[in-house]
């Protein structure tokens, strides 16, 4: 069997550009607050639970909701597939995209 017939690495690429593209989501997020809201005079900064916004809003908001996206991510979005290269490791019926 080629390699590029297996209908496993199609789901693992799929998989793994989801990965990417959340990947990509949380550095955005974290960026944009980081140096959007950081980029002022301190004397400026507005604050939230003792700590300045940009870092609540960067750190502590980018990890819970960026948890919860691959939770979600995981949860609906892959696949368990087996990992058997005996020729019984095809993806089920309905589930190659």
């Amino acid at each position: 069997m080629d390699i590029n017939e297996d209908p496993r690495y199609k789901l693992a690429n799929k998989e793994a550009f989801y990965s990417l593209l959340l990947t990509l989501l949380y550095f955005f997020w974290w960026y944009g607050f980081a140096y959007g809201l950081g980029s002022k005079p301190v004397t400026s900064y507005s604050f939230i639970m003792g700590f300045p916004s940009w870092f609540f809003w960067s750190c502590i908001m980018g990890f819970v909701v960026f948890s919860f996206a691959s939770w979600a991510m995981v949860k609906f979005f892959f696949k368990d597939i087996p990992l058997d290269s005996d020729g019984k490791g095809t993806v089920p019926e309905g589930e190659e995209g």
